[in-house]
């Protein structure tokens, strides 16, 4: 029995990689393969008898955890990336492993709301059980079927997940259903951030694994009071019984924890004694982590930004459409502070009109032969791709979707939210919403202003990390600064970047001169911000 005695908390140092020992020997309820069992830590004999048991299977976590102080975003925003487009730090990642109903979701609440840092990814090891066969369902029903095994988790997922979510990339991650112990169809999607929190019971169970987590944590709680916290959830929240939860307890849960679990606690750099209760180690962890973060911390250089490609050519994959008397007429109108806004909205959207039209010249057409209605052969093209999708970066960028509607019959729209943290400078990602099976398609992403060019490379960033091909994005915005432009192409060479116009210059606020204002408030009609300037270049920074 686990008794809990000892300090309240102790900061252990152990030497990384010593996972050598004796093989394995209890029998599981399940075959184990010899290769699988190789690549996992080995039992430390312990002089009891071998215990085993269940996971900590939480419940999945919603995509906001709100304090009484504030919200924090727990579905996580891709790291941000340098002028070059290349990520400049991994996310910090913390393991948290421990028995099972040990506390280990609620120390990770406990730590994500201390840190009070705003993007943080929760990362549950009971997302990953393997697939059950037949067989294994029919055990599972009877609570025959060992989940505490490491067999039981797909550690390759698990490692190619939580890599993608150091490097900052998308991850498509299982929902798990304990109730018909089956993976539900759909999957949700997670991105990086500041702070990664992979917790479970098999956290350190793997050499692999172990090499990604930058931190280690081992929630030690009394095994009598794991027990009570397991029946009442199993019974109250899994719709199990009584006589299940404790067969499947002394069967599986109880001897796993020596076997497989708590062998692993002297590969934590932390244990934490009563879980949740020791508040002074949570305090110390949370000291510690912000160290690490204030070493690795990421700013998004403006400045950097702006002086990369001073002097340089514009790049080829830019098209701006042709300066008309007719176009420049229309930019008159808009450009000019005493314009209504009526007359703003209506030229607005001639431009935009306009614009599409530009940019569907782009795409790629093939011959093809049709029959005219006098019956003869008509030699004509036809589209080539697969589908067209626009994405439009709110708010303004979705004044443009009308237009895309206008001429292209049927095509699908998605949104991104990008707002500026105004504490760091740093663009972070708040919403999205894209269609499904987005990667074959021809994107067209919309936003009427681009300055920095900041919010742009990071919706491209979203749309490469939903494989989409980076040669089928075309960025469309009714004016960009010539600082924006370079930005783009330079971190995505192969994007085509379509405009109307491109203005040679941002002020010290990185306004675009001489610009065309706040274009979604003179769109709009809400309240201009006080120096007028363009309201992407301050909520989504260009």
């Amino acid at each position: 029995m686990d008794t809990g005695t000892g300090p309240s908390l102790f900061w252990v140092e152990f030497p990384r990689g010593s996972l050598c020992g004796p093989p394995a020997s209890t029998q599981m309820a399940h075959s184990s393969s010899a290769g699988s069992l190789d690549r996992l830590l080995p039992t430390v004999a312990t002089g009891r008898s071998p215990r085993k048991r269940t996971t900590s299977q939480c419940k999945s976590e919603p995509p906001l955890l709100r304090t009484s102080k504030r919200t924090i975003y727990t579905a996580g925003r891709p790291p941000w990336y340098n002028e070059h487009g290349t990520q400049s730090k991994e996310a910090f990642a913390i393991g948290l492993g421990g028995g099972s109903a040990s506390g280990k979701t609620t120390v990770a609440r406990m730590i994500i709301e201390a840190l009070d840092v705003p993007w943080v990814v929760l990362l549950s090891m009971d997302s990953f059980y393997k697939v059950l066969t037949q067989q294994q369902q029919e055990q599972a029903a009877h609570n025959d079927f060992n989940f505490d095994h490491p067999d039981a988790f797909d550690f390759d997922l698990i490692i190619s997940t939580l890599r993608k979510l150091k490097q900052g990339r998308s991850v498509q991650v299982p929902i798990y259903d304990f109730t018909t112990h089956s993976r539900k169809k759909d999957w949700k999607t997670l991105y990086g951030a500041n702070v990664i929190i992979f917790e479970g019971i098999m956290a350190f169970a793997d050499k692999t694994l172990l090499e990604l987590l930058d931190m280690r944590i081992f929630v030690d709680t009394d095994s009598d009071i794991r027990l009570v916290r397991r029946l009442r959830r199993d019974i109250s929240e899994r719709g199990r019984d009584i006589e299940g939860v404790i067969k499947q307890y002394h069967k599986f849960v109880k001897p796993a924890f020596d076997q497989y679990i708590q062998p692993t606690m002297r590969l934590a750099d932390i244990v934490v004694p009563r879980g949740s209760g020791n508040a002074v180690a949570i305090d110390l962890i949370v000291q510690h982590v912000h160290s690490q973060l204030e070493e690795r911390k990421l700013r998004w250089d403006m400045a950097a930004l702006a002086s990369a490609h001073q002097c340089h050519p514009l790049p080829q994959t830019l098209s701006v459409l042709k300066s008309t008397p007719q176009v420049r007429g229309m930019h008159t109108i808009i450009r000019d502070r005493e314009t209504s806004r009526d007359e703003f909205i209506f030229y607005s959207k001639r431009l935009m009109r306009l614009l599409i039209e530009h940019a569907l010249s782009f795409l790629p057409f093939q011959d093809c032969v049709v029959q005219t209605p006098q019956g003869q052969d008509y030699a004509g093209k036809c589209y080539a791709g697969k589908q067209i999708t626009g994405v439009s970066i709110l708010r303004a960028g979705e004044t443009m979707e009308p237009a895309l509607r206008a001429v292209c019959k049927d095509v699908r729209i998605g949104t991104i939210l990008i707002q500026t943290n105004q504490l760091t400078g740093e663009p972070e990602l708040h919403y999205l919403r894209l269609p499904k099976d987005i990667s074959d398609d021809h994107v067209i992403l919309m936003d009427c202003t681009v300055s920095t060019g900041a919010a742009a490379m990071m919706a491209v960033r979203v749309l490469l990390d939903h494989d989409v091909p980076e040669d089928k994005i075309f960025l469309l915005s009714l004016l960009m600064a010539e600082m924006g432009v370079h930005s783009v192409a330079y971190a995505f060479p192969r994007v085509r970047i379509i405009t109307t116009a491109v203005d040679k210059r941002v002020n010290d606020l990185f306004r675009i001169i001489p610009g065309i204002g706040n274009f979604g408030d003179r769109y709009f009609g809400t309240d201009a911000v006080p120096d007028g300037s363009d309201e992407e270049e301050v909520v989504s920074t260009g």
